[in-house]
C-alpha cells in the first residue's frame, strides 16, 4: 500500500483545536516574558536622579566608588570561596569559575592553581600594587580554557552589575531638553573638581572599611569636559548650573550592547587601524560643529571607550600589529588613551589578553617587544591534569549516560579523560613511580609508598607540565565521531572510544612529530589495560554482591572443615584448599588453621552467636575470590560464541548482568558486550585475581 494512505488526514475540527492550543502556548510565552520582566526589577536597573542624590547613594554605600579591578575582584569573591585544609597544598576553590550564574555552561575544571594565581593578580590590582597597570596575559596551549575564562569574567561582570551590590552609575547632560549621555559611561564622581575628589574619597574610605583603598579613577572625557566648560562659561563659573544639567543614571554592563565590555580581535593589517581601539572623527558632523577638534564631532566608540568601567578582552593579543601596541602600552601603564585631536583621556578598565604558546615564544625572542613584555602579567593556563575534573569536562559535553541516541557505557568517558591527562604528563623522575600512579596522586588518590603531599613535589619538578599534550577539543571531536559513525554500536564502550582516539591520531593537525605520535599512541594501550582492570573490578564486585552465593560457599566450607577436624562425614579437600590457598594457608599448616576455625565457631555458639562470612574478613575475601573464580570458569565456557552452554550458567550470567545494570549504570546491551569482552580476557587467562584483604 502507498505510504501516503497510511497518514491520518486531520479534520477541520482537529485543525481548529490545534490552533487553539498554539494560541494558548503563545499566550503562556507572553506571560512568561512578563514575569521575567518583573523579576528584573526594571525600576531599580533604570534608576535616574540628580548628582546630589547620587552622592548621597555613594555616601551610604561607598562600594559604588570602586574601580574596575575592585569590582571584578569582588564579583569573583561574591560567589563564594572554598578554602582548602591547612597543609594540604591545595589552593582555594573559587565558585565563580563554576559558572553558577549561567547554569555551568562555561564551568572550568581542574586548574584551581592557575585560577588562584589569576585571582591573586586581581587582588593585587584591587589594592593598587601594580597589576592594575599591566596586561593580564593568559598563556597556554590551544583548548586550555583561556577564552572560557575571559568569557566567564565578562559574563560575571555583566551578571553582578544587575545586582544591588554591583550597581554601576554614569551620567548625561540635559541641555535644551535633550539628553547627551557620556560616551564613556564615566563615574559621576569625575564631575567633582580634583581637590574635592580627594576629600570625598578620604571620607568614603573612612566609611568603607573594605580590605583595599578606594581611589579616584581620573577626570572627565573630552566630550563631558566640553559640556561642563560651556555651562560654566554661560553661568560665570556657577557649578549649580552644571549640577542642574546633570542626570545620573544606573546602567548595566553588556557585551552585546557594547556597554562596559569590549572585545578586540586582530584582523588583516589592510582592514583595520588603531582607531578601532581609540575612536575616530565623525567627518559628517564637522560641518555642523565647525571643527574636527570639537569633541562632539568625534566618535568615542573605540573598544577602549566601550570597555570603560568594565573589561576589554584582546583575543590572540600577540598577533596585534605594532601600531596597536603603542596604544595598548599607554592604556596599561598610564591608564589613558589618546584619541585623535584630543588630549590623553582617562580610562578605568581591566585589560586582559590571551595567547597560545607559539606566539608567546616569538614574543620572548623579539627585542622590539621588550616594553610590552615588561607590562604584562603572564598567567599560565595549562591543560587540566586531574582525571576526575577531565571527566567532568566531557560529561558536560556528552551528558552522563546518553548522547545522540546512543548509550555511553560506564568508563567510556573515563577512558577518554585518562588518555587525555596522560598525554599531558611528564615521566616522573622517581623510577618507582609510574605515569598512572602520578595521575592518581594528582587526582588526590593514595598511592602506596607516597604521601599525598608528593603531588606538589611532582608539580614543582615539572613546571612546564600541562602546556603540551592533547586538547579536550580533540577528545570531544573523536568521541562525537564515535557516536555518529554509521557502524557505531548502540552502546559505546570504553574500547570503542579508545579506538576512535587512536585512529584519529593519523590526521591530527598539530602532531607532526612521529615520535610524539608514537608515544601518545602507546598511551592508548596503557589506558586500555587500566580500563580492563577497572572493568574486571566492577565484574568482581557484581559477582561478590551475591551474598547468598557467598553464604552457600561459606556453609560448604565450614561443613567440610568440621568433617575434616572431627573425622566424621565427607570433607571436600579440593574446595577447602582452593579457599585456604587464597589467604596463604600452607599445606603444612592447614590442619591447625581448620582446628582454629572450629574452635572459633564453637566459641561463638557458646555465646549464642552464629558464624557468618563476615566473622572473619580474610576468609570472606577468600570466599569472594573463590566465587569470582567459579564465575570466571563460566565465562571461559561462553567465550567466543556468546552463548551459554546450560541453564545454570545462563542464570548466572543473567544475574550478573542485572547487578552490573543496578550497581554501575550499564544497560542490557553494554553489559552484555562488557561481559563478552571480559569472558575473552578470562578465556586467554588474562585475569589477575585481586589479593585478599588483610585481617582487621
Amino acid at each position: 500500500m502507498d505510504e501516503r494512505h497510511d497518514e491520518h488526514v486531520r479534520t477541520p475540527r482537529e485543525l481548529s483545536l490545534e490552533d487553539d492550543a498554539t494560541q494558548r502556548a503563545d499566550s503562556n510565552y507572553i506571560e512568561l516574558a512578563r514575569a521575567v520582566d518583573r523579576e528584573q526589577e526594571w525600576q531599580d536597573l533604570h534608576w535616574q536622579g540628580s548628582l546630589a542624590q547620587y552622592l548621597e547613594l555613594v555616601r551610604n554605600d561607598p562600594r559604588l566608588a570602586r574601580n574596575a579591578y575592585q569590582r571584578l575582584h569582588d564579583a569573583v569573591l561574591s560567589f563564594g570561596v572554598e578554602r582548602a585544609p591547612a597543609g594540604s597544598g591545595r589552593p582555594a576553590h573559587y565558585r565563580f569559575f563554576d559558572d553558577s550564574f549561567d547554569g555551568g555552561r562555561d564551568a572550568v575544571f581542574g586548574i584551581e592553581h592557575c585560577l588562584a594565581d589569576l585571582v591573586a593578580h586581581l587582588r593585587a590590582a584591587a589594592h593598587g600594587l601594580g597589576p592594575e597597570r599591566r596586561v593580564l596575559l593568559l598563556h597556554g596551549p590551544v583548548g586550555s580554557a583561556k577564552s572560557t575564562i575571559a568569557r566567564l569574567l565578562k559574563r560575571g561582570l555583566q551578571h553582578v552589575s544587575r545586582s544591588n551590590e554591583g550597581a554601576v552609575y554614569t551620567f548625561g547632560w540635559r541641555i535644551d531638553g535633550e539628553l547627551h549621555p557620556c560616551p564613556m559611561n564615566e563615574d559621576p564622581l569625575h564631575l567633582l573638581p580634583e581637590e574635592v575628589q580627594r576629600t570625598v574619597f578620604a571620607d568614603l574610605n573612612r566609611r568603607f572599611g573594605g580590605e583595599y583603598e578606594l581611589r579616584p579613577t581620573g577626570q572627565l572625557c573630552p566630550f563631558c569636559r566640553h559640556h561642563q566648560e560651556q555651562l560654566l562659561r554661560a553661568s560665570n563659573g556657577d557649578f549649580a548650573a552644571v549640577e542642574a544639567a546633570i542626570e545620573v543614571r544606573r546602567f548595566v554592563l553588556s557585551e552585546a550592547d557594547r556597554v562596559g565590555i569590549g572585545t578586540f580581535q586582530p584582523k588583516d593589517e589592510k582592514n583595520q587601524d588603531s582607531t578601532e581601539l581609540t575612536g575616530d572623527i565623525n567627518y559628517r558632523r564637522i560641518a555642523e560643529f565647525g571643527s574636527d577638534s570639537d569633541p562632539r564631532a568625534f566618535n568615542f566608540d573605540g573598544e577602549f571607550h566601550v570597555a570603560n568601567r568594565g573589561m576589554i578582552e584582546f583575543i590572540e593579543i600577540l598577533k596585534l600589529d605594532v601600531a596597536f601596541l603603542y596604544d595598548l602600552l599607554g592604556a596599561t601603564q598610564e591608564q589613558t588613551v589618546k584619541p585623535k585631536k584630543f588630549a590623553q583621556t582617562d580610562i578605568d578598565e581591566v585589560i586582559l589578553g590571551h595567547t597560545n604558546s607559539p606566539e608567546y615564544r616569538r614574543l620572548q625572542g623579539n627585542e622590539l617587544m621588550e616594553a610590552f613584555r615588561d607590562r604584562t602579567c603572564k598567567i599560565d593556563i595549562p591543560y587540566n591534569r586531574r582525571l576526575s575534573q577531565e571527566v567532568r569536562i566531557y560529561r558536560k559535553s556528552f551528558g552522563t549516560s546518553s548522547c545522540a541516541g546512543k548509550h555511553l557505557a560506564p568508563l567510556a568517558l573515563d577512558a577518554a579523560a585518562m588518555w587525555a591527562v596522560l598525554t599531558r604528563l611528564h615521566e616522573p623522575k622517581n623510577a618507582g613511580l609510574s605515569l598512572l600512579q602520578k595521575m592518581e596522586l594528582y587526582d588526590g588518590h593514595r598511592v602506596p609508598g607516597f604521601m599525598p603531599s608528593a603531588s606538589e613535589e611532582l608539580r614543582a619538578e615539572a613546571p612546564e607540565e600541562g602546556l603540551t599534550g592533547i586538547s579536550p577539543r580533540y577528545v570531544q571531536d573523536r568521541v562525537a565521531a564515535a557516536l555518529v559513525a554509521e557502524d557505531a554500536p548502540s552502546c559505546l564502550l570504553p574500547f570503542d572510544v579508545l579506538d576512535s582516539l587512536e585512529s584519529g591520531l593519523r590526521h591530527h593537525p598539530l602532531m607532526e612529530n612521529d615520535d610524539e605520535r608514537r608515544r601518545i599512541g602507546e598511551l592508548v594501550g596503557i589506558v586500555r589495560e587500566e580500563i580492563e582492570e577497572r572493568i574486571k573490578t566492577q565484574v568482581r564486585e557484581a559477582v561478590v554482591a551475591d551474598s547468598a552465593g557467598v553464604e552457600r560457599l561459606c556453609a560448604n566450607y565450614v561443613d567440610s572443615v568440621a568433617a575434616s577436624v572431627s573425622g566424621h562425614g565427607s570433607a571436600d579437600e579440593r574446595l577447602m584448599r582452593s579457599i585456604e590457598e587464597k589467604i596463604g594457608v600452607t599445606e603444612a599448616r592447614k590442619s591447625d588453621f581448620r582446628r582454629e576455625i572450629v574452635n572459633y565457631i564453637e566459641a561463638l555458639s557458646s555465646r549464642g552467636e552464629s558464624f557468618t562470612p563476615s566473622s572473619n574478613p580474610r576468609l570472606r575475601s577468600a570466599l569472594e575470590l573463590k566465587l569470582f573464580e567459579d564465575t570466571r570458569d563460566t565465562f571461559q565456557l561462553t567465550a567466543g560464541d556468546g552463548a551459554v552452554v546450560d541453564r545454570d550458567a545462563s542464570e548466572k550470567v543473567a544475574e550478573l548482568t542485572g547487578r552490573l545494570i543496578r550497581g554501575h549504570g550499564y544497560c542490557e546491551r553494554c553489559a552484555a558486550r562488557t561481559l563478552e569482552h571480559v569472558s575473552g580476557l578470562f578465556a586467554r587467562g588474562d585475569a589477575k585475581l585481586p589479593a585478599p584483604e588483610e585481617e582487621v
